[in-house]
């Protein structure tokens, strides 16, 4: 996704739709090693082009397969991004508007291709959960040990609160058992 700035002058004021699909599987994967495969991704929007600038709104959707974090199984883990980057053609004093991005044109060529990694990059999540694992029931466990949610550390945690008892008040303690007994 590469335009050079005397090719996109030529759509300054019809502008410029994009409607793409790219492949970013090799690059993704060896800038994250947690990423398995990454589906070809849609590129879809339009380019605002002035004299100053070009502005890229865009909506970039796919999905990449990462591992479950509790089971190492590959997830597929939709992406559905909105952004808005601007390339500055001249340097000036430019103020942000918004949530756009700001990236400076080096020579005579925009390619939006690393941008869009960046920004998928981004996106990957630092857990990842597949259905299976979502159960609590199937959490691993082993001799002496087990793997918790934190709703049943809570749980423990009140219960060693309650059966927690002073010392010097254990007798007054036996008493209201003996008492709730009769």
């Amino acid at each position: 996704m590469k335009w050079s700035t005397i090719q996109l002058q030529k759509f300054r004021d019809k502008g410029l739709q994009i409607d793409e699909t790219v492949n970013l599987s090799d690059q993704l994967k060896k800038m994250d090693p947690e990423i398995r495969d990454v589906h070809p991704i849609h590129v879809m929007g339009r380019a605002d082009i002035s004299s100053e600038k070009v502005t890229f709104h865009l909506t970039i959707s796919g999905s990449i397969v990462l591992p479950c974090s509790r089971t190492l199984v590959d997830v597929d883990y939709p992406i559905d991004i909105q952004t808005t980057e601007t390339f500055l053609l001249k340097p000036s004093d430019y103020e942000r508007e918004g949530d756009e991005e700001l990236h400076p044109v080096n020579g005579e060529l925009i390619d939006l291709t690393p941008v869009i990694q960046e920004i998928i990059l981004l996106e990957v999540p630092m857990q990842v959960f597949s259905e299976e694992a979502s159960d609590d029931q199937s959490l691993p466990s082993g001799n002496d040990w087990e793997v918790l949610t934190e709703e049943q550390v809570q749980q423990q945690l009140e219960e060693k609160d309650e059966e927690k008892v002073d010392p010097r008040l254990a007798g007054l303690s036996e008493f209201f058992k003996q008492d709730k007994n009769s």
